[in-house]
């Protein structure tokens, strides 16, 4: 059989354009190759270009050639990796087998297999524009804009903004909190659609400045969610990496500048419908710019600054295969060759922002993934949520122990003895019980307390001063001119009915009037026995021995108080109690009976407790206002609530203390409960099953 070192290459498609393009960060000379039907672009180095140069013979004379006139030393091996590379980018031209695999290719159809539909659905693009004779036109007559008169005056304007914004800042975060509603959401949807385009517009004017030629622009749509695109793909050609530096910030350079604008629109606007729209830009661009855009996590404009201002193209990629190297050569022992010669101090910060990178797009992917499951009906929204979870993330790690697995063999004795020894300590680890520590914001006070009130609207004529009362030993006295005068009345309608009532008994014929005055006695001294009882109710008394306080020192005899006005509290000493709020994936792992500690707030030392009670519901309202967050308790509660709703799910745990805190006063604190024994490995298998439970009714 003839060897592929042999064989004559496939020769090259007629249409692709080579150019040379700026030298590499290593001071090594580079090139690009233009597709020009997609217009799409591909670097290679000083090899790839040598190659070009001799292409059409066979992989061992071109390397032999390059070998001999220049100083470089191929092996025809990498000459054949060259045409892998050229044939997988359909930069070859066709052979007749391949023409007729593209012909049936189209002609089948393709759109009906899950493949195109998986690809298809994750990322797609439909080019609606071919805008370049328009760019042109528009760059002319918005030269002044790109002066550096115009930038400084841009962000000084900016700046004044942000100034007088913060000078009204409590105006402007009731605006933006008032703004999430309907009319707010479609005003962002708006601000969103202006913002975008008038990036991409600047992606766009930018590259056209630079000479270079926008293909197309359109919307592209990822997991199905819209996203406009600028083909700004020639910035390759450019050989000055500052230049690509200008193209790939224009965006967010934009950005910024309208969410500066709109700021100090804002601020100088009186409310009305232009000042809400303003408000929209404002926000929305701020954080479009700062928080997403500018990320280097994800191919946005974050990550292609990044590579320009380093000029180290295909970041994401080059990284990731350093980090990989380095988890094989750490975890598995393997003397694998790092993928490229970098010095160890840029290895180690490439690993490190792989590492970044992975994190980061985990909790972005986990977030799509739920998202597009909430988003649509339950079957589709299972389906996505797989496909997410599948191809963005398990993909990736099945890669990699596939090639782990594939090369078991070259793993020492020693390194698979270690690594079988931590995966079973971390099962064991995962799997044992563990005692955890949970914590929630409560309040102590008195197991038995009572605030006193005035039974209804009463003048104050005593009250006892503070300190220790027995019980049954008068509070506070309270009289109601009133029900005194109703007493007297009635009293003395009932002395007078009772003489006539003795008159009458001298009459033999009175018997009628009698039974008659016999009822008004009755019905008068009904009415003087309800008044007595009232009155009664105003001499207020202490139903248990315990320590009257928290009595106004302005109370004096005469003073009319109304019912909802505390006179004082009667609290027992002896005993006390916490009122701790826990949350909702938190409260099972308590039972009655567990240890706790109490620390009040700004004192260091903790009274002991054990948990007495816990609720079975979640609570509805807060029993202490000093635990809302209006009132600046821990807590987020409920707008335009009375009755201090709070937001989160959190049970009601009651804690008995040991001891009272100092001053025998009610004091805010962190209550730290010891939990059950739990596994997490059980609670992570419990949790799944119960949510698979909970998911499978359709």
């Amino acid at each position: 059989m003839d060897s592929p070192f042999d064989a004559p290459l496939p020769a090259l498609r007629d249409d692709l354009k080579l150019s040379e393009s700026a030298t590499s960060i290593n001071g090594e000379p580079s090139w690009v190759i233009q597709d020009t039907v997609i217009n799409r672009f591909y670097q290679i180095g000083w090899l790839e270009f040598e190659c070009l140069l001799r292409w059409g013979g066979t992989a061992r004379q071109i390397s032999s050639e390059i070998a001999e006139q220049t100083p470089l030393n191929p092996e025809p091996e990498q000459v054949l990796e060259f045409r892998q590379f050229l044939e997988g980018h359909q930069l070859l031209r066709p052979t007749t087998a391949a023409v007729e695999r593209l012909q049936k290719r189209s002609e089948g159809n393709a759109w009906l297999s899950w493949k195109w539909w998986l690809h298809h659905y994750l990322f797609f693009r439909i080019p609606l524009l071919h805008p370049q004779d328009a760019l042109r036109a528009l760059a002319q007559k918005l030269n002044w804009l790109f002066t550096p008169a115009a930038v400084v005056c841009i962000i000084v304007l900016s700046l004044i903004g942000i100034v007088l914004v913060m000078h009204q800042w409590d105006t402007f975060t009731h605006d933006v909190v008032n703004s999430f509603s309907m009319e707010g959401a479609l005003g962002f949807a708006l601000a969103l659609i202006v913002g975008k385009t008038l990036h991409e517009l600047g992606h766009a004017l930018v590259a056209t400045r630079m000479g270079l030629n926008v293909a197309h622009m359109g919307i592209a749509f990822v997991v199905m969610w819209p996203m406009l695109y600028t083909d700004t793909g020639e910035s390759w050609k450019l050989r000055n990496p500052r230049q690509r530096l200008a193209i790939s910030s224009a965006g967010i350079m934009t950005e910024l500048t309208l969410a500066g604008l709109a700021t100090l629109g804002w601020a100088l606007c009186e409310p009305g419908a232009l000042r809400n729209a303003l408000l929209y830009l404002a926000t929305t661009n701020w954080l479009l710019s700062l928080a997403l855009n500018a990320s280097p996590f994800m191919r946005f404009d974050g990550y292609f600054i990044l590579c320009d201002l380093l000029d180290f193209p295909n970041l994401h990629e080059r990284s990731s295969a350093q980090a990989r190297v380095f988890l094989r050569r750490f975890i598995l022992g393997f003397k694998e060759d790092w993928p490229e010669p970098f010095s160890p101090s840029r290895r180690r910060l490439l690993i490190w922002f792989a590492f970044g990178t992975w994190i980061y797009r985990l909790a972005l992917f986990l977030g799509i993934a739920i998202a597009v499951y909430l988003l649509f009906f339950k079957v589709l929204g299972i389906a996505l949520f797989i496909v997410e979870l599948a191809w963005f993330i398990f993909m990736p790690i099945w890669r990699e122990m596939s090639y782990w697995w594939k090369n078991r063999q070259s793993i020492r004795s020693d390194r698979r003895r270690w690594m079988l020894a931590v995966l079973l300590g971390l099962l064991i680890l995962l799997a044992l019980p563990w005692s955890w520590q949970i914590h929630a914001p409560g309040v102590a006070r008195a197991e038995q307390q009572l605030t006193v009130y005035s039974p209804f609207p009463a003048r104050l004529t005593g009250v006892h001063a503070k300190g220790p009362v027995a019980a049954g030993e008068t509070l506070a006295t309270l009289e109601q001119p009133d029900i005194n005068s109703k007493l007297a009345q009635s009293e003395s309608s009932m002395r007078s009915y009772q003489d006539r009532l003795i008159g009458l008994q001298a009459v033999l014929d009175g018997l009628t009037e009698q039974m008659a005055t016999r009822q008004r006695v009755m019905v008068e001294y009904e009415q003087a026995k309800s008044a007595r009882s009232e009155i009664a109710r105003l001499n207020l008394q202490a139903p248990f021995k315990g320590e009257w306080r928290d009595i106004d020192d302005n109370w004096r005899p005469g003073q009319w108080l109304g019912s909802k006005e505390a006179i004082g509290v009667l609290i027992d000493p002896s005993s006390w109690q916490v009122d701790a709020y826990v949350a909702q994936d938190q409260v099972a792992k308590l039972s009655p009976g567990n240890s706790a500690r109490f620390y009040p707030k700004g004192q260091f030392e903790a009274i002991e407790g054990k948990v007495v009670s816990i609720s079975t519901t979640k609570a509805n309202y807060l029993t202490h206002p000093v635990l809302a967050s209006r009132y600046g308790g821990p807590l987020e509660t409920a707008e335009n609530e009375q009755n201090l709703a709070p937001k989160s799910s959190v049970f009601h745990v009651v804690i008995t203390l040991e001891r009272p805190p100092q001053g025998l006063q009610e004091t805010l604190g962190d209550a730290q409960i010891k939990g059950d024994k739990r596994s997490l490995l059980g609670d992570a298998l419990t949790h799944l099953l119960a949510v698979l439970v909970r998911e499978s009714g359709f």
